[in-house]
């Protein structure tokens, strides 16, 4: 084979490797950060690892966690309750998410103000796609039903 040939399979090597990313760089990602859960069942175990006992039993796509721990494949999260275990890295999505928290309607309008239209009324506990955040109102989206929502009625925004 002549060098060319080599110097170019090496190269496509490189770059492929580059694009696929550096198993160990991922481990070392700041934490804490957002995810959610990328099936409609996922186990929370209380350690990192098969091998451990099942803690909880997820059942809720989507549903928003805070990662507060890396651990080669392994995260350890907290859920919207405060209960805290480790879930396998595949079984999560970066897709930002928020639950609808508190004890009554909470109201997603056509506009960041309460003034504006009234497009539903959501029960404490629906998921949904999060969007922007900014003074204290977040773009939501339940299904297809888009809306803003006033941040302190949903988990899963502002710091981690």
């Amino acid at each position: 084979m002549n060098r060319f040939i080599v110097s170019c399979l090496l190269a496509s090597f490189g770059a492929a490797a580059a694009f696929l990313g550096n198993p160990l760089a991922a481990q070392e990602q700041e934490t804490p950060y957002w995810a959610t859960l990328r099936a409609n069942e996922v186990y929370m175990r209380v350690g990192p690892s098969v091998d451990y006992r099942i803690e909880w039993v997820y059942r809720r796509e989507g549903l928003p966690v805070r990662v507060v721990r890396v651990m080669e494949g392994w995260l350890l999260v907290q859920d919207p309750d405060g209960a805290q275990g480790w879930i396998s890295r595949r079984l999560l999505s970066r897709t930002r998410g928020a639950l609808v928290i508190g004890d009554t309607l909470a109201p997603l309008y056509e506009r960041p103000d309460p003034t504006s239209k009234l497009r539903w009324n959501l029960e404490p506990g629906v998921v949904g796609r999060l969007g922007d955040c900014r003074q204290g109102w977040c773009e939501l989206d339940v299904s297809g039903r888009m809306g803003f929502i006033e941040a302190a009625r949903i988990w899963g925004d502002g710091e981690t």
